[in-house]
C-alpha cells in the first residue's frame, strides 16, 4: 500500500511538471485567435495620441504597465512582439525604450526557458547524454562553446524565438548564461526595432506604414551576421585545432 502510494505522488508530481508548458500553450492559442486585431500596428496608429497622452500624465506606471505587457506577451507566445517593439520605441524613443524592449523580452523568454526545463528540460538532457549518434553530437557541440551558439541563435533572424527559447532548456543550458546571452543577443535586432518606433510619429504624420523588414536591408543585416560569425569564430577555431591534432 505505501508502494502504492508513493507510486500515484510521483504520477502526480510528474504531471505537474508539465502544467506550466501545458497553460503556456493554451495561453498562445487562446491569444493568437483573440487578440490578433487588438495587437497590430493599426491598433497602434488607432490609440497613440491616448496612450502618449497617459504617457505624460503617467511615465512610471506606463512604463511598469507596458513592461508587463511586454512580458506577458512574450512568455505566452502572443502575437505583437514586434509591435511592443515599436510600441517601446514610440512611447520612450531609442533609449531607454531599447532597455525596455530587450529586459522585457528577456524575462519573457526566460519564463518559457524555465517552464521547458521544469517540465522537459533535466529529463531531456540526461536522455540525450544517454544516447548516442546525431542527438549526442548536437548537444556535445552546443556544450563545446554554448555562449556562441547561443548568441547565433539570438543574432540570426532566421531562427525563431521561441525556438531558440526551448533549445537551450532542452540541452541543459544554465540560467544565467542563458539570460546573458539572449539579452544582449537580442540587443541588436531590439535596437533597429526600437529605432523605427522612435520615429512612428513621422510615420504617422505621413498616414504610411514602418517597413517591417528594415532588418534584412544590407545595411543592417550585415553587421547583425558579422556579429552572428565572430560568434562563431570560437568554434571555428576549435575545429581547426581539433582537426590538426
Amino acid at each position: 500500500m505505501a508502494d502504492q502510494t508513493m507510486t500515484d505522488t510521483k504520477d502526480k508530481a510528474g504531471w505537474t511538471r508539465f502544467l506550466p508548458l501545458a497553460a503556456i500553450g493554451a495561453v498562445a492559442l487562446a491569444g493568437a485567435f483573440f487578440l490578433r486585431d487588438y495587437l497590430s500596428f493599426e491598433a497602434l496608429a488607432e490609440n497613440r495620441e491616448a496612450l502618449l497622452a497617459f504617457r505624460d500624465a503617467n511615465y512610471l506606471l506606463t512604463v511598469l504597465a507596458f513592461l508587463a505587457a511586454y512580458i506577458v506577451i512574450v512568455a505566452f507566445s502572443l502575437p505583437g512582439a514586434a509591435i511592443a517593439t515599436l510600441t517601446g520605441g514610440f512611447l520612450f524613443g531609442l533609449f531607454p525604450g531599447v532597455l525596455f524592449n530587450a529586459g522585457a523580452a528577456t524575462i519573457g523568454a526566460t519564463i518559457i526557458f524555465l517552464a521547458a526545463k521544469y517540465g522537459l528540460g533535466d529529463r531531456l538532457a540526461a536522455r540525450m547524454d544517454a544516447s548516442g549518434g546525431a542527438v549526442k553530437k548536437i548537444k556535445d557541440g552546443i556544450r563545446e562553446d554554448e555562449t556562441s551558439y547561443l548568441f547565433v541563435m539570438r543574432l540570426v533572424p532566421a531562427v525563431p524565438f521561441f525556438v531558440a527559447n526551448l533549445i537551450p532548456a532542452f540541452v541543459g543550458v544554465g540560467l544565467v548564461k542563458y539570460v546573458a546571452t539572449t539579452f544582449f543577443g537580442i540587443l541588436p535586432g531590439g535596437l533597429v526595432y526600437t529605432w523605427v518606433g522612435a520615429g512612428l510619429g513621422e510615420v504617422f504624420a505621413r498616414g504610411e506604414t514602418p517597413d517591417f523588414g528594415i532588418i534584412f536591408e544590407p545595411q543592417i543585416l550585415g553587421p547583425i551576421l558579422g556579429l552572428a560569425l565572430l560568434a562563431l569564430l570560437p568554434i571555428v577555431i576549435k575545429k581547426i585545432r581539433g582537426a590538426k591534432q
